[in-house]
């Protein structure tokens, strides 16, 4: 799932929060709840392209990136329902796809802009 190229340290330049949601089922197999930030962390972005949906019959654009975060006991945590804040440029991502497994010193996740978490 994860891509084998591993960052270096000197890609970790994007600080990063990760939020959860406090709630829990509402019964229908879906969180509810405000989201609460759980941790902070240094990420390496890599652009994984962009994809276009057509939403309430407007053309929306999307960017997908692969994210590479140090393997700790607080990143294997992140699960596919929660959502990444970038600190610098305030943009929320919603967080896709997991891997704490493939590499034993990096969690690698895809992150989504342009849809809800």
């Amino acid at each position: 799932m994860a891509p084998t190229n591993a960052p270096t340290a000197q890609e970790l330049q994007h600080r990063v929060y990760f939020d959860e949601r406090s709630g829990g089922d509402d019964g229908y197999g879906n969180s509810e709840g405000e989201f609460q930030e759980r941790f902070e962390v240094w990420a390496a972005f890599r652009s994984r392209g962009g994809s276009e949906a057509v939403v309430a019959a407007r053309l929306e654009g999307r960017n997908i990136l692969g994210v590479y975060l140090r393997s700790t006991s607080q990143t294997r945590q992140i699960a596919a329902d929660w959502r990444m804040r970038d600190k610098q440029s305030g943009e929320t991502y919603a967080v896709k796809i997991v891997d704490a497994v493939t590499d034993r010193n990096w969690v690698y996740l895809e992150a989504q802009t342009g849809i809800s978490a």
